[in-house]
């Protein structure tokens, strides 16, 4: 098969070819043979029929760079000649001097390269190039070892604008960062231009980093005015020549390297160091973007894992402490430098299962565990369900009461009732008055523990409604003092009313709840009787109630939780006294309604005073 492809007509310029004594190797602008001489069968080894219409496998990894650099300084014209290595198909190197030219046609339109190929001896010159070669390859491995050991981004940057102004002996250059999506270049570091130009933004498409792009290589030599006109360059005399290399991270082009020529001329070497640094420069930057990245991401988590509100703590795989949030701490009682090393200071469950367990008298932890199977680690997520336990029990502890207090009163009704029916004709006149007097009297306490549960339920669910108006505080005070002295001949019940007391501005009868609710709890919890004492005077804008009892007092820490729902003041007081825990639940409730408040006291000797607070006509701020 002739080694030169059919449309070469002229027989006599087949035939030089045919007989030329040196290789002789033409390419498209597809880099595909389209001329395979006979000397170069000879060679290389391989024949025409082998290569024709393909990338010749001649050139060593190593020598791509400056291969493509030549072809890319001839673009700009002219003839080079290099001295250096191809393969041969038995798999030897073969040491040759190239003389390449572009080919084109009669518009002057690029076809392609022609190559003359003539094998040398290890002469001075060869010697001297591999020497001068294998020097800029040591100094570009020293260079690209000093880059990968820098982590920080922006150094990362500068010293590859460094490097390049010492390799390729540019009189200024920098590195672009591209981003695509928003189709501009921002020069993110120089040297030997103004640092004024740092930052500096200009369009992608048109610039030579955009023709680079399309054009599918790596690098790229921009010669004449015409092509000059890109992001940085107005500011340096006497430019003449801008050498273009791309760099890639994650397969993406990243950014690119520029080297700025206003004084030497432009080689294929400094274009084939500046491909190789730019190569070399994208696994430095994707280091240190991926460093940067892992940074910010452990700075995120770090963030997130201090402010969450529930304990979090990172385990080895030995089961040791490794990270415990400030919520941790807060949480237990133990710092992170008494946890870190350790092991948990409570029991861990098994990943996947969660525990709930007491930490600590009245702390209840619900405890978490999850895997990360990468790193063999364990995260125990823990938080206070403490109230919520305290509501269940409370919960349950309220069914049991309410049971109670519902089965007497009713067992009372079902038992007189029963006595009615079956012996009314037996029964005098006294016995049945009594036995309907007693059904009333427990259908009332019926009637007002459901009152009780429907208001506890209302204000449970933030329902509870009152009407804003003006009423006479100390008339609503006599007629529930009055209606209460009757209750209890145990009992002494007093009134005192400041005199020209102010009108009050709340809800009459949600008032009347709670002072029946505070003098029925005096009552109740003053068995052996005694003093009952009501009082009513102003304190700078409010209105002030006192309802003061002889009774058991309020036991040292309850003076807030019988607020609470379910709640009384001991263990023991449903048994003694009863009720479901909801009344004074419901006076703050109400209290709070009409923009007022309610708060207990302990008497110096002995006995409970909870004082009620109420706005002044014109004056409702919210408490």
């Amino acid at each position: 098969m002739t080694g030169v492809q059919e449309d070469v007509h002229d027989p006599i310029v087949r035939a030089v070819i045919e007989c030329a004594a040196d290789a002789i190797v033409a390419v498209d602008d597809q880099l595909a043979v389209t001329v395979w001489n006979p000397a170069a069968e000879r060679m290389f080894g391989w024949s025409a029929g082998e290569v024709l219409g393909k990338i010749p496998p001649i050139v060593p990894a190593e020598l791509k760079a400056e291969h493509n650099a030549v072809q890319e300084r001839i673009r700009e014209g002219g003839q080079i000649s290099i001295a250096t290595r191809r393969f041969h198909r038995n798999g030897r190197l073969v040491d040759v001097r190239i003389d390449t030219s572009m080919l084109q046609d009669p518009q002057g339109r690029l076809l392609g390269w022609v190559s003359v190929f003539h094998p040398v001896e290890e002469d001075e010159i060869v010697q001297h190039h591999m020497n001068e070669r294998a020097r800029l390859v040591r100094r570009l491995n020293d260079i690209v070892a000093d880059l990968n050991a820098e982590l920080d981004l922006g150094t990362v940057l500068d010293r590859i604008t460094g490097a390049l102004i010492e390799l390729t002996g540019a009189d200024a250059g920098g590195f672009v960062r591209i981003d695509a999506e928003k189709n501009t270049l921002r020069l993110v570091s120089l040297r030997g231009l103004p640092e004024h130009m740092r930052d500096t933004v200009a369009e992608l498409h048109p610039s030579l980093v955009g023709e680079i792009l399309r054009s599918g290589k790596t690098v790229m030599l921009a010669t004449g005015k015409q092509r000059l006109d890109d992001l940085i360059w107005a500011e340096l005399d006497g430019l003449h020549t801008i050498a273009l290399g791309l760099s890639y991270v994650q397969n993406k082009p990243y950014g690119a390297l520029y080297a700025l020529f206003s004084g030497r001329k432009v080689t294929h070497v400094e274009l084939e160091l500046l491909e190789l640094l730019a190569g070399h420069a994208g696994v430095a930057v994707s280091n240190a973007v991926q460093y940067s990245e892992a940074v910010r991401q452990r700075a995120h988590e770090r963030a997130v894992i201090d402010a969450s509100a529930d304990g979090i703590a990172v385990l080895d795989h030995e089961g040791l402490v490794q990270r415990w949030n400030p919520a941790a701490h807060a949480l237990t009682g133990v710092s992170a430098a008494a946890a870190i090393g350790r092991a948990l200071p409570f029991s861990q469950p098994e990943p996947g299962e969660v525990l709930t367990f007491e930490f600590k008298p009245g702390l209840w932890l619900n405890v978490l565990c999850a895997e990360i199977e990468e790193t063999e680690e364990l995260v125990i997520d823990f938080r206070d369900v403490s109230e919520a336990k305290a509501l269940e029990v409370a919960k349950d502890l309220f069914l049991a009461t309410t049971s109670h207090e519902l089965r007497t009163p009713i067992t009372v009704v079902q038992g007189f009732a029963s006595t009615l029916v079956n012996r009314w004709d037996k029964l005098s006149d006294g016995d049945r008055r009594n036995a309907v007097a007693t059904i009333a009297e427990r259908a009332r306490s019926l009637g007002r523990l459901v009152e009780h549960l429907l208001l506890g339920s209302r204000a449970g669910a933030d329902e509870l409604t009152v009407t804003i108006e003006t009423f006479e505080l100390g008339r609503l005070l006599e007629g529930a003092v009055t209606a209460f002295r009757s209750l209890s001949d145990k009992h002494c019940v007093e009134l005192w009313v400041e005199p020209e007391l102010p009108v009050v501005s709340g809800d009459s009868m949600a008032t009347d709840i709670i002072m029946g609710q505070l003098l029925e709890n005096a009552f109740k919890y003053s068995p052996d009787g005694g003093t009952v004492s009501v009082r009513a005077f102003t304190e700078g804008l409010d209105l002030v109630v006192t309802v003061e009892d002889e009774g058991v007092g309020i036991a040292p820490g309850d003076h807030q939780r019988i607020f609470e729902r379910f709640v009384q003041g001991e263990a023991g007081d449903r048994r003694r006294f009863g009720g479901v825990g909801l009344g004074l639940y419901i006076v703050k409730q109400l209290a709070r309604a009409q923009h007022g408040d309610i708060s207990a006291h302990s008497r110096p000797r002995g006995g409970t005073c909870m004082r009620l607070v109420l706005p002044r006509i014109g004056h409702t701020a919210q408490r």
